[in-house]
């Protein structure tokens, strides 16, 4: 089991920046894996990044360039650095961890219990 907390979120400007954190605890080999995901009222929750143990990253289309995903493993804290932020990234952000890859698919079997973010243009 890993348990997981986000922070970091609020409230900011359309063009203004945010960096979420996710701290995790343990065991490690159920982190192989980490992504964050977000959910906007009315809409299915999608996958934003991932990350695994070796670095490699996956972006959804719509952040690729203006997020960055990255974790520091002494800290064992997942961070999300969301720059050129639009009002229709206005969510509630999750953070979530897996032994198997399920990419940017919500099929992680841990996950934290989010943090908003709300973009105002």
């Amino acid at each position: 089991q890993v348990q997981l907390v986000e922070s970091g979120g609020g409230s900011v400007q359309s063009g203004g920046s945010l960096r979420l954190s996710c701290g995790a605890s343990g065991s490690t080999y159920s982190r192989n894996y980490m992504a964050w995901f977000r959910q906007a009222p009315g809409k299915e929750r999608e996958g934003v990044a991932v990350i695994d143990v070796g670095g490699t990253t996956t972006y959804a289309d719509s952040v690729k360039g203006r997020f960055t995903i990255s974790q520091d493993n002494a800290k064992n804290t997942l961070y999300l650095q969301m720059n050129s932020l639009k009002p229709e990234d206005t969510a509630m952000y999750y953070c979530a961890a897996d032994r198997v890859w399920w990419g940017l698919r919500p099929r992680y079997n841990n996950w934290g219990q989010g943090t908003q973010v709300t973009v105002s243009s």
